[in-house]
């Protein structure tokens, strides 16, 4: 009888016997045998033997690591599986497979879609599985109304600005609703280009996205999380140096509200 771990019984020995388990038990089992039969006695003492050596290896493995990472290595090989709405499978697609062939290209994963909505994303490492996961989540993830996001100004009109939350989808925040007192001027607060918080707080019945910066940030404040922006202050100083536009007549009208795309605040694909 031979016991030993380097797999020499394969080439030299009768039998190739592997045995798996943990300390309570066998967990696999794998034989292969090159004479006519084993006695019991010869099985028995196998497994006695294999029982001997797995229990000397577990403590050795144990003393050097006593119980599983919390998290895998950033370099281990791993497959992920999210989910999406199956109306969205041909934004990850896109015409004729060119967004799936860019993003396996510049991520380096590999990229499965099922019918029913799941997607597996393959990667040698963490980063590029998260850099591909990132962006099948950009082009399928939906505005949550009640959600913070950051988003970057796109459009600045009189009476608010227009934040992108999400690739191709962005909704209005009313002048009302920049920041806690009241300003003449949208450019007081933000530019186009500046990235700033906001909290979606309604999808009317048009399907329009209303945002509010103040109620992001009066949420953030509460729960003590840091606000983090982007705005440019240059740019700020430079609209607010030049004149104000005249008063428009008639007040702000429904009609004024339309957003990007030929539609209201959310952007469409």
């Amino acid at each position: 009888m031979l016991t030993d771990i380097q797999g020499v019984e394969d080439n030299l020995g009768d039998m190739d016997f592997k045995v798996a388990g943990t300390k309570d038990g066998i967990t696999a089992l794998q034989m292969d045998i090159k004479v006519q039969g084993l006695t019991h006695e010869i099985l028995a003492q196998a497994l006695e033997q294999a029982r001997e050596a797995r229990l000397f290896v577990l403590d050795k493995m144990l003393a050097v690591l006593p119980r599983p990472r919390s998290e895998m290595s950033a370099f281990a090989p791993r497959i992920t599986t999210i989910h999406i709405n199956p109306d969205k499978i041909r934004d990850i697609i896109g015409p004729g497979g060119k967004m799936i062939r860019k993003i396996t290209e510049e991520t380096g994963a590999q990229i499965d879609v099922e019918d029913d909505g799941r997607v597996f994303i393959a990667a040698v490492d963490q980063e590029a599985g998260q850099r591909a996961i990132d962006w099948i989540k950009g082009l399928t993830d939906e505005v949550e109304v009640g959600k913070i996001y950051k988003g970057k100004v796109v459009r600045i009109m009189p009476f608010g600005a227009f934040v992108e939350v999400l690739p191709n989808q962005d909704g209005l925040v009313h002048i009302s609703k920049l920041t806690d007192h009241r300003v003449d001027r949208v450019e007081e607060v933000a530019n186009v280009g500046d990235e700033i918080v906001v909290k979606a707080t309604e999808i009317d019945s048009q399907g329009r996205l209303n945002l509010s910066r103040q109620a992001a940030i009066d949420e953030l404040t509460a729960k003590g999380e840091p606000i983090e922006e982007k705005i440019d202050k240059e740019a700020m100083a430079t609209a607010l140096a030049s004149p104000p536009p005249p008063p428009r007549e008639g007040g702000f009208r429904g009609g004024d509200r339309g957003g990007r795309n030929g539609g209201g605040g959310r952007g469409r694909r």
